[in-house]
């Protein structure tokens, strides 16, 4: 019972980080109806802008994580939207599909390039010590790293129901002519979205680094993993990334520890057809009429 409440325990701190990035696209498919393959790079990028702080600036490491979200919150957030989506947008979702692409492998190879193609250690925020949770074994990171991301969940919901800020990017995400029509601010509420996207990928970023290393080949497997995530929990559903990602990161732990880890890469996918046959719109997602 122990070992199986470790395996739970840790696929849900695994599967939270998941949520994080998979909720990075539903966000961008409701302000710009448009799938953004880059996310997995953006959420590689912020940890090599720590990294940049740390050793090229000499900060703390509270200071460098401060400078790293600030940078991608101007990068992966504001020059994002304004110098890719904006001008692409309106050539169609196809292109811009393609330019995101496109823009993960710039990435990636720039940090390839400029920085290292080496693995690089990042510094852990919390400690790694062992905590015995009811007779299973788990470090302090995996526990951290599921409350953190949670509440972030948590959190984001409560603003986007509760708040006005929210209700409008909500209404914008619906119908962005009638939302302008009542007063909304469209482009502002887009730019919110775009830069709340950037912030939970910086912070995917810090969580999941101390782990995995900071590498520029980090966003590939991460990305495709959030991105089925999305669609398996349903992709306009913030609740449904985070069922995804929970879901993805608990049944590839048991796989691995009950079954067999030879084919734990393959079981998203397995996952992905299953949902697509059986429920095409997610777990917790609605369908969606659009005319044409």
């Amino acid at each position: 019972m122990s070992q199986f409440l470790q395996v739970l325990l840790s696929g849900l701190a695994t599967g939270s980080i998941y949520a994080l990035v998979a909720i990075g696209f539903t966000l961008v498919w409701q302000a710009a109806q448009t799938v953004n393959f880059a996310q997995g790079e953006f959420v590689m990028l912020p940890a090599f802008f720590v990294l940049i702080g740390i050793s090229l600036f000499g900060m703390p490491l509270w200071a460098a994580l401060l400078f790293g979200l600030a940078v991608s919150l101007v990068v992966l957030g504001i020059l994002f939207k304004k110098l890719i989506v904006e001008p692409i947008l309106p050539h169609g979702g196809i292109t811009l599909i393609i330019a995101t692409m496109a823009l993960g492998i710039l990435l990636k190879e720039s940090v390839k390039e400029f920085y290292s193609a080496e693995a690089q250690p990042f510094p852990s925020v919390f400690p790694n010590d062992p905590v015995d949770v009811f007779g299973a074994i788990l470090s302090t990171q995996d526990l951290f790293n599921l409350a953190i991301s949670l509440a972030i969940v948590v959190l984001l919901t409560l603003f986007l129901n509760r708040t006005r800020i929210g209700r409008c990017m909500q209404a914008t995400a619906q119908n962005p002519a009638v939302a302008e029509i009542l007063g909304v601010n469209v482009k502002r509420m887009i730019l919110y979205t775009f830069l709340i996207n950037a912030a939970l990928a910086a912070l995917a970023s810090f969580l999941i680094t101390p782990i995995y290393l900071a590498k520029f080949s980090n966003g590939e497997t991460l990305g495709l993993i959030a991105f089925i995530a999305a669609i398996v929990g349903g992709f306009n559903q913030i609740r449904g990334a985070l069922v995804g990602g929970l879901l993805i990161g608990v049944l590839d732990n048991l796989t691995a520890a009950y079954v067999t880890a030879e084919y734990r890469a393959a079981l998203p996918l397995v996952l992905l057809i299953a949902i697509i046959l059986i429920r095409p719109q997610g777990i917790m997602g609605t369908s969606e009429g659009r005319a044409v």
